[in-house]
């Protein structure tokens, strides 16, 4: 059986040890975790955790024909008419229409090979692999994005807003998407911060992808003496259950998985971490805790 193991941050874990699903373990040691939306949690520790390059696996693909989507034209045109039926109404100021595409895995595929092969031909600051093949769940991310990172008492989000081919295809548009992001969140770490430390150190800095480019700001702030990472999972800006039923299916940063419920975007304790990459619906995948001594 294809061993449990995960690789985010340059880091390379395996020997698994246990999972569990209280975000309470993140105040000790290293642990992958996914997480999802509606504030699914699990965490999963391993024995051997080093800086170590990715293992070298084969990826077979997947043909073009055998992948299916959870909304098509017609039904995307509707979803959008809906949301902007809602936003006139009041109801929603902003919703994502996404859907999911998902693909059988051919016999034997590790999405280890997968994973280097993003790495390869997308590389992103949060990437990575994690694999728990007795529960299910196999998740590669390929994302530019950084969702949060905790070092000790400091907490830092990069929030993205705004892509195009190159600089010029950035519009005013984009750069209020942008604002409206910053301001979701300081608003949650404003909740869970000291009163007056929340800051934005950078405000829609221009970031350069292959093939693209986008716009990240950073959002920093202290936490209060009372707050732990039970207190600060998950923030408030995840999607609402009000809106979440709107759409065909759950809504959030692009993954890669073995199964069509899986997603993922990055997250951090410390040092370096992983976040997201194509099709998803349901989960964000990522490192938290200290680094091991």
């Amino acid at each position: 059986m294809t061993e449990a193991l995960a690789h985010l941050g340059g880091q390379l874990a395996t020997g698994l040890v246990e999972v569990v699903d209280d975000p309470a373990v993140l105040d000790r040691g290293w642990w992958a975790v996914v997480a999802g939306f509606e504030g699914e949690f699990l965490a999963a520790r391993f024995a051997d955790v080093r800086p170590a390059p990715l293992p070298t696996r084969p990826w077979p693909g997947i043909d073009r024909d055998e992948w299916t989507s959870t909304l098509g034209q017609d039904g995307y045109v509707a979803a959008v008419e809906e949301v902007r039926a809602r936003i006139a109404a009041g109801d929603v100021y902003q919703v994502n229409v996404c859907r999911v595409l998902s693909a059988p895995l051919p016999s034997g595929a590790d999405l280890v090979g997968l994973a280097g092969l993003l790495a390869a031909g997308n590389p992103a600051p949060h990437q990575g692999v994690l694999r728990l093949p007795d529960h299910g769940l196999q998740v590669a991310t390929a994302s530019p994005e950084l969702f949060l990172r905790r070092d000790g008492r400091t907490v830092v989000s990069g929030p993205i807003k705004g892509t195009g081919r190159v600089a010029a295809d950035l519009l005013l548009k984009d750069r209020a998407e942008n604002v409206m992001i910053v301001d979701l969140v300081r608003n949650d770490l404003g909740a869970v911060c000291e009163t007056g430390t929340v800051e934005v150190p950078d405000l829609m800095a221009l970031e350069e992808h292959p093939g693209l480019v986008h716009l990240m700001s950073r959002v920093r702030g202290r936490l209060r003496g009372d707050v732990g990472w039970p207190s600060c999972w998950p923030p408030r800006s995840l999607p609402g259950r009000r809106a979440v039923p709107r759409s065909p299916v759950r809504c959030g940063p692009s993954t890669t998985s073995s199964t069509p419920r899986a997603t993922s975007t990055a997250v951090r304790w410390g040092g370096s971490t992983p976040t997201p990459g194509p099709p998803s619906s349901r989960w964000r995948s990522a490192r938290f805790g200290r680094r091991p001594a």
